[in-house]
């Protein structure tokens, strides 16, 4: 078994070099299927909403856009080359076994690695991000509620802020006090910086606070919806946690029975794995393996406060 892996990998790996493939070409082909140049035509069917994009361009797309957002663009391409050369591996492995049922299961379960690897990733930088920034919020809204002075809210709490925002920060008294006097343009600058909707919406106050002051009320309920949001992921989390281990468990059992039924009974397990009928069988069983893995992640990924 070692060896048809083995195998597997070096045909995976060899076909790769072959053929080429690097991870700017990888990253040049996928860009041009999502970024392709789209006629009058589709764009209007598009906004109109008879026409949408696929769900794996779209997908390809909040991940490039997720990785954007914790500083890991170049790593994308990266990314896509080993997903191809898993893929490769995945297809190469069902042949190996004599089983060509398997290839769409175990190709694209093993494409996936990388992916699934990136997005566990991002989930813990997005959800310590939010950790600091309801404290960074909540210190900097309390001091320019006092002083009604942003700049200096900003100065005296800048120590007290902990990285990745603190250059955030930083960056936004860099641009007042030494590039830009203009207050509104610098939260613009550093809206866009942090891919979250409560500090979206929370910038977008402090701009209409340089205009109108009564608005520095609406600042403190915004930034107690990070608080409530954490509370009900974490309350979330531990209602379907207990749910997940039964579902990974009910896995295991599946992948596990088939080499368990080689001691059970092995005119069985040969029936199963050499005869046509059982490997058609093993094929649905990971195709529907795989659905179910993918709606386990798509239903019990994190709440998201959406403006």
């Amino acid at each position: 078994m070692f060896l048809t892996i083995l195998a597997a990998l070096l045909a995976a790996v060899g076909v790769t070099l072959i053929i080429g493939i690097t991870p700017d070409g990888i990253s040049e082909i996928i860009n041009s299927i999502i970024f392709k140049e789209r006629t009058l035509k589709i764009k209007s069917a598009e906004a109109r909403g008879n026409r949408k994009r696929s769900n794996l361009i779209k997908a390809l797309v909040r991940f490039k856009s997720s990785l954007s957002s914790t500083g890991k663009q170049k790593s994308y391409s990266k990314i896509l080359t080993l997903s191809a050369v898993l893929f490769l591996f995945g297809v190469f492995l069902a042949l190996a076994i004599k089983n060509a049922f398997l290839i769409p299961a175990l190709s694209v379960t093993f494409a996936m690695i990388p992916f699934l690897y990136a997005r566990k990733n991002i989930s813990a930088y997005k959800k310590q991000t939010e950790v600091e920034l309801e404290t960074a919020l909540s210190v900097v809204t309390t001091s320019y509620l006092r002083s009604e002075d942003l700049v200096s809210a900003v100065r005296e709490n800048i120590n007290y802020i902990k990285p990745p925002l603190r250059q955030v920060f930083y960056e936004f008294l860099i641009e007042v006090t030494a590039i830009d006097s203009n207050v509104n343009s610098a939260i613009l600058l550093m809206r866009d910086k942090i891919d979250n909707s409560v500090f979206f919406e929370w910038c977008n106050t402090l701009i209409l606070c340089q205009n109108d002051r009564v608005q520095k009320d609406n600042l403190q309920p915004i930034v107690r919806k990070l608080t409530d949001i954490r509370t009900v992921n974490n309350e979330l989390d531990t209602m379907i946690q207990s749910a997940r281990n039964e579902f990974w468990g009910m896995v295991f059992m599946v992948i596990g029975s088939v080499p368990l039924l080689y001691f059970l009974n092995k005119e069985w397990f040969f029936t199963l794995v050499l005869t046509t009928p059982g490997k058609i069988v093993l094929g649905l069983s990971g195709v529907v393996l795989l659905i179910t893995i993918l709606l386990l992640f798509k239903f019990t990924k994190p709440l998201e406060y959406k403006r």
